[in-house]
């Protein structure tokens, strides 16, 4: 089982003027730790689930182009993207960048979007929900086409592309966050690396939601990285945080993404050291196995 760290929260002491100085604590924490991810949010303004709308949020995309300047082997995503805030080969292009300038470790997390408020305070666009999931399916389709030789035009209903030329070229793994059973965990099936779920789904049957699909679309089960993101608490052991992550791995989840209270702490990134070495031999089947490395690396709500 991998370990991943996101950040979500950008408030400490000393204010905006800290921010650059401990999110760099973050970033180098997590590499130093041994962890194989580390994310943010793809938001503008702070979700209800970790402060105040009025607190400090990060652009996603130059938030990990600064994680990438100061890390060298950590994993690094947006969990996840809201499709319908860049236009696609503009998102393509900030991912195939980082991917470059971190040495290949850029994943591309990406959902359907749901903060609305962010969107109409910002002015961005905002459609249905029906156009957000058609929007993101188009995505997809441009990402598959950007990240191959192709160079053609891309012509769909809601997006239309001249020549989807993409130097330097790039394939980063791509996860779907969600678990909508009908669209999402069928979306992931056809097109993605990655899903990740919310802690709290009922992942035994997601997964076999997720397992049909395949079977219909001949695509491989097994090929698909299965995340999960929670929270560790305050006062939490290490032993109960590996009992946590062996439950999920008999459950199938092959990757948990965990947010901390203070990721900057020296405290937690202590924690998550240990917990990275406790757990890096457990297999989803429930097994411990050194070998198995398997993966890659969602949505915060999509």
């Amino acid at each position: 089982m991998k370990l991943g760290l996101t950040c979500p929260r950008f408030t400490w002491p000393g204010g905006d003027s800290a921010i650059a100085g401990r999110f760099a604590d973050v970033a180098r924490g997590a590499d130093e730790a041994g962890l194989h991810s580390l994310w943010v949010m793809d938001h503008f303004f702070q979700i209800p689930n970790f402060g105040s709308v009025e607190d400090p949020m990060l652009e996603a995309y130059g938030a990990l182009s600064y994680a990438a300047a100061l890390t060298s082997r950590v994993t690094l995503g947006a969990l996840v993207t809201g499709a319908s805030y860049r236009e696609p080969g503009l998102l393509l292009k900030q991912v195939s960048t980082l991917d470059a300038l971190s040495g290949g470790r850029a994943v591309l997390g990406i959902g359907a979007g749901w903060y609305e408020e962010e969107a109409r305070g910002l002015g961005l666009r905002f459609p249905t929900l029906a156009e957000r999931f058609e929007r993101l399916e188009e995505t997809l389709q441009i990402a598959r086409q950007m990240w191959s030789e192709e160079d053609k035009p891309y012509e769909g209903r809601h997006y239309r592309l001249e020549r989807t030329l993409n130097a330097p070229q790039a394939r980063p793994p791509i996860l779907i966050g969600g678990s909508g059973e009908k669209k999402t965990l069928r979306l992931v099936a056809e097109y993605a690396d990655a899903c990740n779920f919310l802690y709290g789904a009922d992942v035994r049957h997601k997964l076999g939601v997720l397992r049909t699909h395949c079977e219909r679309l001949g695509r491989p089960y097994e090929e698909i990285d299965k995340t999960l993101h929670l929270r560790i608490p305050d006062g939490q052991s290490v032993e109960e945080s590996v009992q946590r992550c062996g439950d999920l791995a008999a459950l199938g989840i092959d990757h948990v993404i965990v947010a901390v209270p203070d990721a900057a702490a020296d405290s937690s990134l202590a924690h998550l050291a240990e917990l990275a070495a406790q757990i890096s031999a457990i297999t989803p089947a429930g097994r411990r196995d050194a070998g198995d490395r398997r993966g890659v690396v969602a949505d915060l709500g999509a």
